[in-house]
């Protein structure tokens, strides 16, 4: 547990002291966002927020290697240099897209490339675990589900990055379940501590806290594609490390909730950007427009009309992405009857607070008329 807070400890730095450097090469660059209708930014912010990210997920990696438990993880396995060669090419395609604006197609096609580069390097999906039964993947289907996973994950992260701090902070706390998850399923079942889904978590997570430093509201500086597309392959490289190396029918069922259920928490951790997207294409499909075209209807512009500040708009979705993601841990790691219950209060709790300025400004209404 100490090499992985080591190796958090300086992702979180590395990205945190690049992160002012790289804000300072924006602006001499000239790489802004743009302010747009649909944006809640009123001021020019730089981007390329991402190149510190993955200065940090660089930095780490390497301490990591020299660790005397984490080592193992980089060796007999090429698992790692595939996440950097995939974690390289997306953040170049985000650059460029924070620099000139590249076409969705575009940059589609470029995740793609970067995730079928990073699955032919051998971070691929081998298996899918099911109830009493795993399901072998031959490589063809494998690396298809591997880009599909990837891109999809990415693309939710980019869609969900639309207020300062938000996408960082719903990654971190995701990746946090994944750490958790993957860490205690080692220690209850006595197998090796040094698992590429833990340490991969575990990056992710300091690199998302030390860029939160500069982008909590007001940011400093935005992680722009480069930045939300990098932490999306990176989601998607740790849920594939864990859905399909982690082999369920070596862990007894008295141990976990029944096998299907602990293989929903990545998709818990991301459902919120998951949703968003799903309403996002199905609002704009009915609208007769794009699935891509732009607008100002996701869910935290939503939260922003009801009646909640900025800041309070982003706890709230970082609160929701906690339930989901620690409901379905809780779901596999506790006696049902908690584990329902701590779901059911902290829903209860989340769907007062989203509509406590609504409730507040009925009860100042009736209030007044009285």
């Amino acid at each position: 547990m100490r090499e992985y807070l080591l190796t958090l400890l300086v992702a979180a730095a590395v990205t945190y002291l690049t992160a002012g450097l790289v804000r300072a090469f924006a602006v001499r660059w000239g790489v802004f966002a743009e302010i747009r209708d649909r944006d809640v930014h009123d001021t020019l912010t730089p981007r390329l927020g991402g190149v510190a990210m993955y200065l940090g997920l660089a930095a780490a990696l390497l301490v990591a290697g020299k660790l005397p438990l984490l080592r193992s993880v980089f060796e007999g396995s090429d698992e790692v240099r595939a996440l950097m060669t995939g974690a390289t090419l997306i953040c170049l395609l985000g650059a460029a897209d924070d620099k000139w604006g590249l076409d969705a197609l575009t940059k589609m096609a470029g995740q793609a490339v970067a995730a079928g580069v990073m699955a032919l390097q051998g971070l691929v999906l081998l298996w899918l675990p099911w109830p009493g039964q795993t399901i072998a993947l031959d490589p063809v289907t494998g690396t298809l589900l591997t880009i599909l996973i990837v891109v999809g994950v990415v693309n939710a992260i980019n869609f969900v990055d639309g207020l300062d701090g938000l996408a960082a902070g719903i990654v971190a706390i995701a990746a946090s379940a994944f750490f958790v998850f993957s860490y205690l399923l080692s220690v209850e079942n006595a197998s090796d501590r040094a698992l590429t889904p833990s340490l991969i978590s575990a990056v992710i997570v300091g690199v998302c806290l030390g860029f939160l430093l500069h982008n909590f509201n007001p940011a400093l500086i935005f992680m722009g594609d480069a930045g939300s597309m990098l932490l999306g392959l990176l989601l998607a490289a740790s849920t594939i490390a864990l859905t399909g190396r982690v082999d369920y029918r070596a862990f007894s069922s008295t141990d976990l909730a029944p096998a299907l259920l602990p293989l929903l928490l990545p998709l818990a951790a991301i459902s919120l950007p998951f949703i968003d997207v799903l309403l996002a294409v199905v609002r704009r499909t009915r609208a007769g427009r794009s699935p891509f075209a732009p607008d100002k209807r996701h869910l935290h512009h939503r939260l922003l009309e009801i009646g909640h500040s900025h800041r309070r708009a982003v706890e709230l979705m970082y609160a929701w992405t906690f339930v989901l993601a620690y409901g379905v841990l809780a779901l596999a790691l506790l006696p049902l009857g908690v584990a329902l219950a701590l779901c059911a209060a902290g829903f209860a709790g989340l769907v007062l607070f989203v509509r406590w300025p609504r409730v507040r400004a009925r009860l100042s209404a009736a209030a007044a008329r009285d």
